[in-house]
């Protein structure tokens, strides 16, 4: 690489992650790690089962990270990751809801729609 393209990419990378450094991004990057890390329980159960599973820690981290991610996007003013975040939330609950539900309707207990 020339000199001046690796000094360019440095500034950039500098101006990225350094510059930019506040409170706000390590709120989103922590966002960010609880949002990935559904991901990762929902492999963990798949290989663990050997078939493909959506386990309850997949929608609870989804909820974690998705709330965090909101709340960051709101504070940066992005319409685009703002409505994405929100939509996701309304599913992310609605899948809890029928997780509670259907435990529920296992132990007998009675069920309200």
């Amino acid at each position: 690489m020339a000199p001046d393209v690796l000094a360019s990419f440095s500034r950039w990378l500098h101006s990225v992650f350094i510059d930019q450094l506040d409170i706000w991004v390590v709120v989103g990057l922590l966002a960010q790690f609880l949002f990935t890390m559904r991901f990762v329980v929902q492999w963990i159960a798949s290989e663990r089962a050997r078939r493909s599973v959506v386990p309850a820690a997949f929608w609870t981290f989804s909820i974690l990270g998705g709330s965090m991610l909101l709340v960051y996007a709101i504070y940066r003013e992005d319409p685009v990751f703002i409505l994405g975040q929100a939509a996701g939330l309304f599913i992310y609950l609605r899948n809890i809801w029928f997780i509670r539900r259907e435990k529920r309707e296992a132990n007998g207990a009675p069920v309200v729609s």
